[in-house]
């Protein structure tokens, strides 16, 4: 996970249309998708088709897009299509890059000066669909709180913003990517994460999610999966009948319906 840097108004709306990702003023854009675009990662990727660029008319390109600020502050698009060969980048020797790119390891943690010669530490990961580095102010990752109501530690937490793997009381293992859509890789193929956010609580249900590194992944969530789901579903239902819902429930409910 990693937090929103950016809201639906920021969205280049105009440069989506474009590329035929809006019809009638809607988004047509898979609800994980558009929540990496505004926590500053990028899509999965997709196909586009008859795309007119500088004149030219492009019948068809695969490519995952994210968002940035330019200069003036703009929101912008930035496309990430397929590229023949590795793309380098200046914080990584080339022995660093050849190991990520090579998948001998799933990711690096580094000690760098920024372009506005301010040090910070970022996590390098390398995306083999693109044959691009991305990198990650590791500052602008959130630990979750819990996972499956089990609370994480100030110890797992910081490992958890370091790339690291983590694993909870229940034998649930997890580990912050950006080459998920989803932000985030476990041995589990669900499970519950809580963020607290502005006095309140955030649920997220996650499905579907992808494997760690070199490990295999267990099928059954686990019974505490189970549980806060259960408990969660009682909460929501509660709410409902007084007439009312909680931030945490309408994160909760916009996250499982999907």
């Amino acid at each position: 996970m990693i937090r929103q840097i950016y809201s639906k108004q920021d969205l280049p709306m105009k440069a989506l249309k474009k590329l035929g990702l809006v019809n009638n003023g809607v988004l047509i854009l898979d609800q994980d998708d558009l929540k990496a675009l505004l926590s500053g990662r990028r899509t999965d990727m997709l196909r586009l088709e008859k795309l007119e660029f500088q004149g030219m008319v492009i019948d068809l390109l695969d490519v995952k897009l994210s968002l940035a600020r330019n200069e003036a502050g703009i929101v912008e698009l930035k496309f990430h299509p397929i590229n023949k060969e590795p793309k380098a980048s200046k914080y990584l020797t080339d022995t660093e890059a050849e190991r990520l790119a090579r998948g001998k390891v799933v990711n690096l943690q580094k000690s760098v000066y920024d372009d506005k010669g301010r040090k910070i530490e970022v996590l390098i990961e390398f995306d083999k669909d693109t044959n691009e580095f991305i990198i990650t102010d590791t500052e602008r990752i959130l630990a979750p709180d819990s996972i499956n109501g089990i609370p994480l530690t100030p110890e797992q937490k910081e490992r958890y913003r370091k790339g690291k793997e983590v694993e909870t009381a229940d034998g649930t293992t997890i580990q912050y990517t950006a080459n998920e859509k989803q932000g985030i890789r476990s041995d589990r193929l669900a499970l519950i994460a809580s963020i607290l956010i502005d006095g309140g609580v955030s649920y997220l249900l996650f499905k579907g999610l992808n494997a760690l590194f070199n490990k295999p992944q267990k099928k059954e969530p686990g019974a505490n999966y189970h549980k806060t789901l259960a408990d969660i579903s009682k909460t929501e239902a509660a709410a409902s009948a007084k007439g009312y819902t909680t931030d945490a429930d309408e994160e909760y409910t916009e996250t499982i319906s999907r």
